[in-house]
C-alpha cells in the first residue's frame, strides 16, 4: 500500500481522487464496525449482561454480513473475477482479506466468552455447567428431559444411499454423528445428520429445587444432545458428535423488468432464502479432520471459510440468558422517553404543530407523539386522508392499528409498503394483507427503487383550507427500535414542506413525475446534487474568506463522488467532521487529500441511526435531516427524503447535539488514514463526556 504519510510531490489541483490507496474497502471498514462492537463486550465500564448482549449483536452482525456482502463478493468472484472497485482489490483479494480479519474477530469473540465473560457471569452466581461438572441429580433430571422433550421430535439421518445428506437450512443447529455397529437392517453408514428443530430453546435452566442447582444454573441444549445423543441410535456405538452450522447467501433477487407481480415474486424468493448458497461453515473446534473435510466437501467449501469454534456454534442465542436472569443490577439502568413539554401540554396535537415545528429525539424523547398523531387523525372529523410509508414497522404496531381504524372512519388511507425491506420481507407481506382487508389503499412502491423513505401526510380541513401536516423522519415507524436507536423526526405544517411530501406520494403511487419540489431533496433526483452542490457551496466560501465547514452524521460514507467532493473541500480548507457509525470508504489524514477531514464513531447504549448534514454556509448554518446515507443505493436505488431544519430554535437544538457527539471521549473512536480506528480516552482531569448519555439527562431534565 502506498505510503500516506508522505505528500504527494503533485500540485493539489492535479492530484488523482481516484487513486485506489484514497479509499477504504467497504467490506473490510464492516468488519473494523464489528470489532467496535465487540470492544463493547470488553469494556469494563458496561453493565455485565449488555456486555454479554455485544457480543451476541456482533455475531449477528457477522451472520449478516456472510449472509449478505460476502455472498455478494463471492458471487461477483465468479461472475467477473477481475472486477475492482474504488479501492482497486479485486473480488478474491476482497476474500482473502475478509477471511484474515473475520476469522480474527470470531477467534476474539470465543475468548471474550470463554476466558472474560463466563468467568464474570460465574462470579455473579449465573452459571453455564459443563457435561463434566453435573451433579448425579442433573444428569437424571437432564435424562428424563431428553427423552421426553427431545427424543420424540428429533429425527437423525443415517447417511447411505438411501439417506442423502439432508438440506441444511441456513443458520440452523446441526449435528454430525459418528457411529459404529449395525443398525436394525444391518446397515453400517458410519455417519449420520441431526437437525435440531429452530422450535427447542438453545438454553435451558436447571429446576432449582428437582435438581438442587443454584437459581440461575444453564445447559447447552448442545450438550444435553451430545450427551444422550445414543439413545437415537439403539443398538449401535456414538464415537462422536459435533455441532455445525451453514450460513447461506440470503440476499435474494427479483428482477423488476421481468415480473408482473411483485408480491408474488417476493413471496417466491422468500421461500428459498433458507437454502441459498453456502458462504460460510462454522464447525466445533474438536471435531476430527476427517470429518471437518467430509463437510467441507459435501458443502463444496474451502477452508478460507471455515471457523473451527469453541462453544457454542451460535452465540447469538445467549441473548435468551439477559431475561432468564432477571438481574436489572447487570443491566443498563432503565429510563423512560419524555414527551416534549409543548406537546406534553397540549392534548391537540394539531394544535401544538400549528403553534410551531416541533423535533424529536428518540430514544431520548417519546415515539408516542408521532403514535398520537396518527390516532388523533383517525378519529378528527375534519382529517380527509392519511398518506404514509412503512419500511420496518413490526408486528401488532400502534401506527398499524390507527391507520386501519382511520379508513374504517371513512378516511382516504394509502400506504406505501416497501415489501423488499431486508429480513423483513414476510412481515410486510402480512402487513400489506391487513391493511388491504381493512380498505386500505395499498402500493409497494416503485419498481426497481426501494422505498425507504419516511414520511407520513395528514390532510386536513380547516374552515375553507385544506392543511398539510407531515412527519418527517430519519428512522423507520417502529415503536420498538425507537427504543434503541437514535433518530430525528420533525412534525410541521409549513405549507411548502407539506405540498412537497403530498408530490411525493403523488409520484410513488400515480408512478408521474413530480413537478421542482420546494425544499425536500429526494433520491434518485435531487438528493445527490443537491449534497454535492452545497459542498461546492463550502468551497467557494473557503475560498473567499469566509466560514467553510461541513459536519455530516451518518451510517455508512460510500458513494464516490460524495467521498471526492469532500477531498476536493478539504483541500479548499473546509473544516470537516464526519460522524460515522458504520462503514467508512473515505481515508481521513491524507496529506494533500484529507487533512481537514476527521471521521469518528460512536459506539454507546444506542444505535445511532440519525442522518444530518449540517453546512456552515458563511455562518447561515443549513441543517437537514435524513432517510438516506452516503451509499450509492441510497442515492440511486432508493426512494428517500432529506428535508431541511428550517426553525433556527431547532437547527441550533441539532448543532448543539452534534458538538456533543464531537466531544465525545468515552465513546467515540477515531479512524485513522491505515482504515483502523482509536477509541478516544479522556485525557488526565478531562471531564468524561458520552454523548448518549448527556443528550439523556439534558432532554429529561428540559422545562
Amino acid at each position: 500500500m502506498t505510503n500516506l504519510n508522505v505528500a504527494p510531490k503533485e500540485p493539489l489541483e492535479t492530484i488523482d481522487l481516484q487513486k485506489p490507496e484514497f479509499y477504504i474497502n467497504r467490506e473490510l471498514s464492516l468488519l473494523e464496525f464489528n470489532k467496535r462492537v465487540l470492544a463493547q463486550a470488553k469494556d469494563e465500564n458496561v453493565p455485565l449482561l449488555e456486555r454479554l448482549n455485544y457480543l451476541c449483536i456482533s455475531c449477528s452482525n457477522l451472520d449478516e454480513f456472510y449472509e449478505v456482502r460476502v455472498a455478494g463478493v463471492i458471487q461477483m468472484a465468479a461472475i467477473d473475477p477481475k472486477a475492482t472497485g474504488q479501492d482497486g482489490l479485486n473480488p478474491n483479494e476482497q476474500l482473502e482479506l475478509i477471511a484474515a480479519n473475520a476469522h480474527e474477530l470470531v477467534d476474539e469473540q470465543y475468548r471474550v466468552l470463554n476466558d472474560v465473560l463466563i468467568p464474570k457471569l460465574k462470579h455473579e452466581n449465573i452459571k453455564f455447567i459443563r457435561r463434566n461438572d453435573w451433579t448425579e441429580a442433573q444428569h437424571q433430571w437432564l435424562q428424563t428431559y431428553f427423552n421426553d422433550q427431545l427424543l420424540p421430535i428429533l429425527s437423525p439421518v443415517g447417511l447411505d444411499s438411501a439417506h442423502p445428506f439432508p438440506r441444511i437450512l441456513n443458520k440452523s443447529l446441526n449435528f454430525i454423528i459418528s457411529l459404529t455397529g449395525k443398525d436394525a437392517f444391518g446397515r453400517n453408514s458410519g455417519r449420520a445428520i441431526l437437525q435440531a428443530p429452530r422450535s427447542l430453546p438453545r438454553i435451558i435452566q436447571f429446576p432449582a429445587e428437582e435438581t438442587q442447582s443454584g437459581p440461575t444454573d444453564f445447559v447447552f441444549l448442545s450438550s444435553i444432545i451430545h450427551a444422550f445423543v445414543g439413545e437415537l441410535f439403539n443398538g449401535m456405538t456414538v464415537k462422536g458428535c459435533y455441532q455445525f452450522r451453514v450460513t447461506r447467501n440470503s440476499d435474494f433477487f427479483v428482477d423488476d423488468d421481468a415480473i408482473d407481480d411483485l408480491l408474488l415474486a417476493v413471496q417466491g424468493e422468500l421461500a428459498m432464502r433458507n437454502y441459498g448458497d453456502e458462504v460460510r461453515l462454522e464447525i466445533d473446534a474438536m471435531c476430527p479432520d476427517e470429518t471437518v473435510s467430509f463437510l467441507l466437501d459435501r458443502f463444496e467449501m474451502t477452508r478460507d471459510r471455515l471457523f473451527l469454534v469453541d462453544g457454542p456454534v451460535n452465540l447469538n442465542r445467549l441473548q435468551e440468558i439477559i431475561v432468564l436472569v432477571n438481574r436489572p443490577d447487570l443491566t443498563f439502568a432503565p429510563f423512560k422517553p419524555v414527551v416534549p413539554p409543548q406537546l406534553a401540554r397540549n392534548k391537540d396535537i394539531f394544535a401544538a404543530i400549528k403553534r410551531h415545528d416541533i423535533l424529536l429525539h428518540h430514544p431520548f424523547e417519546s415515539f408516542s407523539p408521532v403514535v398520537e398523531f396518527l390516532r388523533q387523525a383517525a378519529v378528527a372529523p375534519d382529517v380527509l386522508a392519511i398518506k404514509q410509508t412503512l419500511y420496518r414497522t413490526g408486528a401488532d404496531s400502534p401506527i398499524v392499528s390507527a391507520l386501519i381504524k382511520a379508513a374504517r372512519a371513512g378516511k382516504e388511507v394509502t400506504v406505501v409498503i416497501e415489501l423488499r425491506a431486508r429480513f423483513d420481507e414476510k412481515d410486510n407481506i402480512s402487513l400489506a394483507a391487513k391493511l388491504q382487508e381493512a380498505a386500505v389503499h395499498v402500493v409497494y412502491g416503485v419498481v426497481g427503487y426501494k422505498t425507504h423513505a419516511k414520511m407520513c401526510l395528514v390532510l386536513k380541513r380547516e374552515g375553507k383550507e385544506l392543511c398539510n401536516y407531515v412527519h418527517l423522519g430519519t428512522g423507520n415507524y417502529h415503536p420498538k427500535t425507537a427504543l434503541l436507536y437514535t433518530d430525528y423526526g420533525l412534525f410541521s405544517c409549513d405549507k411548502e414542506l407539506g405540498e412537497d411530501v403530498r408530490r411525493v406520494f403523488a409520484q410513488l403511487t400515480s408512478l408521474g413525475k413530480v413537478s421542482k419540489l420546494n425544499k425536500l431533496l429526494q433520491s434518485p433526483f435531487t438528493l445527490h446534487r443537491g449534497i454535492i452542490e452545497k459542498i461546492d457551496r463550502e468551497i467557494r466560501h473557503a475560498q473567499e474568506g469566509k466560514i467553510a465547514k461541513i459536519i455530516i452524521k451518518v451510517n455508512a460514507v460510500v458513494e464516490e463522488q460524495t467521498i471526492q467532493a469532500l477531498y476536493r473541500a478539504s483541500q479548499a480548507g473546509v473544516k470537516i467532521k464526519l460522524i460515522v457509525r458504520g462503514i467508512c470508504c473515505l481515508r481521513p489524514g491524507i496529506p494533500g487529500v484529507s487533512e481537514n477531514i476527521e471521521v469518528r464513531s460512536i459506539i454507546g447504549r444506542f444505535l445511532e441511526h440519525a442522518r444530518v448534514y449540517a453546512f456552515a454556509n458563511d455562518g447561515n448554518w443549513e441543517v437537514y435531516a435524513s432517510s438516506g446515507d452516503l451509499m450509492n443505493r441510497n442515492m440511486f436505488q432508493r426512494v428517500e427524503a432529506c428535508f431541511p431544519i428550517e426553525s433556527k430554535r431547532l437547527h441550533n437544538r441539532i448543532l448543539h447535539d452534534l458538538d456533543t457527539y464531537l466531544s465525545d471521549n468515552s465513546q467515540s473512536w477515531l479512524l485513522q488514514s491505515d482504515g483502523s480506528y482509536k477509541h478516544l480516552q479522556r485525557k488526565g482531569k478531562e471531564a468524561l463526556i458520552q454523548a448518549q448519555t448527556v443528550l439523556l439527562q439534558e432532554l429529561q431534565n428540559q422545562p
